[in-house]
């Protein structure tokens, strides 16, 4: 009976300070009436603004506290798969002293429906209940973009985003069927000339720009099969270079210097090639000049004197047959014995006499 009171009493007071304060705050807070009850009635009031956070399938219970005064409050936090109809709820956390709980570990395939509730002491408020489908729910963040410049291209690179499970990471392409990357440029300062590429590789290359110039870029991921689309990649502006044709006037140029080049590296060369090839002949293979006195000397007859006597050469001596008649007859048999006898022994003393000469000094021969 204490307990009804001040609800009877409440009401005449209008006029009082608490009248006011009910007229101010009712209009507000639509969640006033239900702590009003709760706080009558000495029950624990449901959370409030239940919601699910998820990005990349990671994936956050919020809500917000409710006002209770007479103590402290813990949550307690259940799931249930609605593909399963006789399935029961079933615990994920309990007794949190925070407003979140962490449900990435149901899996990005299901359907759940999630329920939160409030709790002091022996009390409890009514269940908060959420429902929950991860790959339809959560949001496709932005995938990581490199952008190169090179000869007159842009070069771009995208990957991700990833969802991270278990310590792993997984490429979100992975658990959607089909997919894609939508890649969106424009000339710096005019957002409203924007071209958009889709493809399914994990590079793109933009060519035809022009050069000098500065582009935009940003990424995204399309999934046509779930209707969904994945949040842009940071803006990245980066310039171009020349478009890789060689100006005309650079060709000539080149060509001139060859030319230029050529015709006065060939003398050169030659040059330089002469000067070592002499230098090389001076230093192996010098030329000497034979003296004048000593040409003169050797120009002029050999006279008496001379350094060494000369050998003496071989003289060759020629004879003729002579044959002598004598009256007296002889037969012809014996005047040829005679006759070459004679012959024999003059011949053989001529050359006696020349070998003695040979042996004996030119001072005995003298």
């Amino acid at each position: 009976m204490g307990g009804g009171g001040p609800a009877k009493r409440r009401p005449g007071s209008a006029g009082g300070r608490g009248g006011r304060r009910l007229g101010l705050c009712a209009p507000h807070d639509p969640a006033l009436p239900g702590y009003l009850g709760a706080l009558f009635s000495g029950t624990v009031p449901k959370p409030q603004n239940t919601r699910i956070n998820s990005v990349n399938l990671q994936s956050i219970l919020m809500w917000d506290p409710p006002r209770f005064q007479k103590g402290s409050l813990s949550y307690t936090v259940q799931s249930k798969s609605i593909n399963l109809p006789k399935d029961d709820f079933k615990n994920l956390r309990t007794n949190l002293s925070v407003t979140e709980c962490d449900v990435s570990s149901l899996s990005f395939y299901g359907n759940y429906e999630l329920r939160v509730r409030a709790e002091s002491e022996d009390k409890h408020s009514n269940w908060a209940v959420i429902r929950f489908r991860p790959m339809d729910d959560t949001i496709i963040g932005p995938p990581d973009v490199k952008v190169k410049s090179e000869s007159g291209s842009l070069h771009v690179d995208f990957t991700g985003p990833v969802a991270e499970r278990e310590h792993d990471r997984w490429s979100l392409r992975q658990y959607y069927g089909s997919w894609h990357y939508r890649l969106l440029y424009w000339k710096k300062g005019r957002n409203t000339e924007v071209i958009h590429i889709d493809t399914k590789h994990n590079s793109e290359i933009l060519s035809q720009l022009e050069p000098w110039t500065v582009y935009c870029i940003q990424v995204q991921a399309v999934i046509p099969e779930w209707n969904k689309t994945g949040e842009l990649s940071q803006e990245l502006c980066e310039q171009t270079t020349h478009n890789g044709v060689t100006p005309v006037w650079i060709i000539v140029t080149l060509l001139l210097g060859s030319m230029l080049a050529f015709i006065i590296l060939v003398p050169v060369c030659f040059f330089c090639f002469l000067y070592l090839y002499r230098f090389t002949k001076h230093v192996f293979c010098p030329s000497y000049v034979f003296p004048q006195h000593l040409k003169e000397f050797l120009s002029k007859p050999p006279s008496g004197s001379q350094f060494f006597s000369p050998l003496p050469q071989e003289e060759h001596h020629f004879y003729d047959k002579l044959t002598v008649v004598s009256e007296e007859s002889k037969t012809p048999s014996d005047e040829t014995v005679d006759e070459a006898s004679k012959t024999t022994e003059h011949h053989q003393d001529s050359e006696q006499e020349v070998s003695d000469s040979n042996i004996l000094p030119a001072s005995e021969r003298d």
